[in-house]
């Protein structure tokens, strides 16, 4: 059974480079067999956070800091009112990226419809989206990375935090689409602390039996 470990929640906000280098340390015990799968959850301080794909044109342009990371997608935004989860997970070989994003979907997807909210896959596109007014809205994003047949990184909900942060930039790259909370979506404030039971609960329903 996958271990979950609860790194800070409002108000202990976790610093990203705080978080990330938790991730570096929980990854290389899980290799090296030293610690079961971990399940992280958390609410960072206010950061943006740019994979391996984000564009120049993609950033701030109005001179914020951004954080380069190790892993796949493009630029996003974390901070508070938002559930980061970090699944420290050995994957079974041949170690599929795709299957493992498509794994989290459906946890995510679990998750939002135990809160009232309807959530689904979109073809081509990662992360979970739910309908919007005029168009379609991502409520949950998803990057993760792969290495030495171990998962680091994983997603985010929006579940009560503002948008504000999403307006100097192109989340995830995709600009013909918006960006929304579970909040705005169930009509009721739904804090991250609401959700992390449910969270755990889909997730080692999803990957129970998995293990390489």
């Amino acid at each position: 059974m996958t271990d979950v470990l609860l790194a800070g929640l409002a108000p202990d906000y976790v610093p990203y480079l705080e978080g990330w280098e938790l991730q570096r340390r929980l990854h290389a015990e899980v290799v090296a067999g030293e610690r079961d799968d971990t399940l992280v959850l958390l609410e960072h301080e206010a950061v943006y956070t740019a994979g391996k794909r984000t564009e120049p044109h993609e950033r701030p342009q109005d001179g914020t800091p951004v954080v380069d990371v190790d892993r796949g997608g493009k630029i996003t935004w974390h901070g508070p009112g938002q559930l980061v989860g970090y699944p420290i997970v050995r994957l079974p070989a041949p170690f599929a990226v795709v299957d493992h994003v498509r794994r989290l979907e459906r946890v995510l997807i679990a998750v939002l419809a135990e809160h009232g909210v309807d959530g689904y896959q979109v073809k081509g596109r990662s992360g979970v989206w739910v309908r919007g007014v005029l168009r379609e809205e991502k409520v949950a994003a998803i990057g993760v990375r792969v290495a030495q047949g171990v998962a680091m990184h994983g997603f985010a909900i929006n579940c009560d935090n503002t948008l504000d942060g999403f307006g100097g930039i192109i989340p995830c790259g995709i600009s013909d689409a918006g960006v929304t909370t579970m909040s705005s979506h169930a009509g009721r404030i739904i804090r991250p602390s609401d959700v992390v039971d449910t969270v755990v609960s889909a997730f080692r329903a999803e990957y129970a039996g998995i293990a390489a």
